[in-house]
């Protein structure tokens, strides 16, 4: 009878910490998540030691495990907004950029107070398709911990501009279909109708929208759609192997 009650507290606190979890890591912003500064590391580290010793504990304090999450959520935002008022203060809690490579060479005595190996360094050029150490003119170790590179001139890609061309200006998709369904606000709003939508079906051979996995309008009006039908035949798929 013990265990079920404890059971039933774990299972109210797990109801209840995830969604406040969820609400406090919004509030912290998308800086947190999207990327992982020591700072940031620490206090992700942080509360997933609270909620977890909460969850697994049933003896420990429900209340005050909300109250730590909360309060860390406020102390990450108050620092964050040090940060970038004072950046003398956000160099003094963070790594600073570390020039690793200069003109295709290692610069030792930054790769060591990094504790960065060689190994570690080629892994991320070559995870930037840069295979050959001497087309770097610059490679940075970010706060972060990622790597920026800028090419030698002789190894950067191509652009445009080099060639003395101007590219087509890219056009934004919006969904109108989803699995059969009329995204009738999003028609609205792009000024198009049903009508249209159903006129540019039949022009594509398809009868019915129910056939329709996904389809999209971009700025042009141009409609490109995915067909259920296409999905279920699995000789369209193309086959990868080891």
């Amino acid at each position: 009878m013990e265990l079920i009650k404890e059971l039933l507290i774990v299972t109210g606190r797990i109801i209840t910490i995830f969604p406040l979890l969820l609400v406090v890591g919004l509030y912290m912003g998308k800086r947190a998540i999207g990327e992982l500064p020591v700072f940031d590391f620490l206090i992700i580290i942080s509360l997933g030691a609270i909620a977890g010793a909460d969850l697994a504990d049933p003896s420990i304090s429900h209340i005050h495990t909300a109250y730590a999450v909360i309060a860390i959520g406020f102390f990450h935002k108050t620092i964050t907004k040090l940060i970038i008022k004072y950046r003398k203060f956000g160099h003094m809690i963070s790594f600073d950029p570390t020039v690793v490579i200069q003109d295709g060479q290692f610069i030792m005595p930054n790769l060591k107070r990094l504790r960065y190996s060689i190994d570690n360094v080629l892994q991320m050029l070559r995870e930037k398709e840069i295979f050959d150490l001497s087309d770097v003119r610059i490679g940075i170790i970010e706060a972060n911990g990622y790597l920026s590179v800028l090419r030698q001139d002789n190894k950067a890609p191509i652009t445009l501009e080099d060639m003395n061309l101007t590219k087509k200006s890219c056009s934004l998709s919006y969904p109108i279909i989803v699995d059969g369904e009329i995204y009738g606000n999003v028609l609205k709003k792009l000024g198009l109708t049903n009508d249209w939508l159903q006129q540019q079906l039949q022009n594509l051979n398809i009868k019915t929208t129910s056939d329709v996995f996904f389809a999209s309008v971009n700025t042009n009006n141009e409609l490109h759609v995915s067909l259920k039908s296409y999905m279920e035949d699995k000789q369209n798929i193309t086959p990868i192997s080891n």
